[in-house]
């Protein structure tokens, strides 16, 4: 299935199924929001597919994903990973960090939920000397999933998978590192593609509970990356399983891949400007590329190979906050 969020005027807008091509939609019968979908899954769930069987066989209306919020426009509990090694290397280098020592564990930190930018929503950041940079990453959304859950339990629990811009403000980051205390003013509010999709949607491309597709990124008209989702350290039913250790996670908690990224990096480029900084200073010894300026635009998109349309197109220009 998939699934779209448009404005209505409330916070929490309007569930809609989208047609399996996005060329229509229609609002969800058996449920309004996305949130209350996913808080009674197991009951609500043939309902919706009964819908969307129907809406992919005729009817709906036409959908204009410029009308739409985030598939989940605010969520309970956003868990950010950072599963790619060869982006965590070289953040090691541009910030000057030791080699972290994990113990094996997956990277991960809590960000703040209460606000996900829709697709073409312009974002807002009070300085350009803060190294306003992009980040394009995969994530999924749970159901409710009891504290233990192990990996091998986990997968059950992914309904949705999103395209994710987790923003962030490179100079202010490594203030907070150093502190030991985590992000608060370094991770402002990150951005979801307008369609929201059910794993079963990408077939042989949701492959070990992570998506082997090529995510595309352009940066003011311009290729700027496209990496793939499947070089995961850990896969999403690992950061399931991780995150809920020590806590039960809600009908809705969000988790990020971390900037999707490969090895081959020089040639396929990155999802992010501070990963192609770090490329620049391994090659160089100095960063060339600037972050980026008020203005500036970010269009992110994931193709399905045979050419269907998946979570549509993250598409936002940069402006100074009033």
């Amino acid at each position: 299935m998939k699934f779209s969020t448009l404005t209505n005027g409330t916070s929490d807008g309007r569930l809609h199924l989208v047609s399996r091509d996005h060329g229509r939609c229609k609002p969800a019968e058996a449920v309004k929001t996305m949130q209350a979908a996913l808080e009674n899954w197991q009951r609500v769930e043939p309902l919706l597919q009964a819908e969307y069987d129907a809406l992919n066989a005729g009817g709906g209306e036409p959908f204009d994903p410029t009308t739409a919020l985030a598939p989940l426009p605010r969520a309970w509990q956003w868990l950010d990973g950072s599963a790619f090694d060869s982006h965590s290397r070289l953040m090691q280098k541009v910030f000057n960090l030791a080699p972290l020592d994990t113990g094996g564990r997956p990277l991960m930190y809590q960000g703040i939920s209460d606000l996900f930018y829709g697709p073409t929503a312009d974002v807002r950041f009070p300085s350009e000397e803060d190294g306003i940079d992009f980040e394009g990453e995969f994530g999924i959304i749970t159901d409710a999933v009891p504290m233990g859950t192990a990996a091998s339990d986990a997968r059950r629990h992914i309904r949705l998978v999103v395209q994710i811009n987790d923003w962030s403000l490179r100079k202010v980051a490594p203030i907070e590192m150093k502190t030991g205390f985590g992000w608060v003013q370094a991770k402002p509010a990150s951005s979801m593609a307008p369609v929201a999709v059910t794993p079963d949607e990408l077939g042989k491309h949701w492959r070990g509970a992570r998506v082997d597709l090529t995510l595309n990124v352009h940066w003011n008209g311009k290729h700027f990356g496209a990496a793939n989702g499947y070089a995961m350290s850990s896969g999403f039913d690992d950061l399931v399983a991780h995150a809920a250790y020590s806590r039960d996670l809600v009908a809705g908690t969000v988790i990020g891949s971390g900037t999707v990224s490969n090895e081959n990096y020089r040639e396929v480029g990155s999802s992010c400007i501070a990963e192609r900084r770090g490329i620049e200073i391994t090659d160089t010894g100095e960063a060339k590329t600037a972050f980026m300026r008020f203005g500036d635009r970010v269009r992110m998109e994931a193709y399905h190979p045979d050419g269907m349309p998946l979570f549509g197109v993250i598409d936002q220009k940069v402006v100074q906050a009033k």
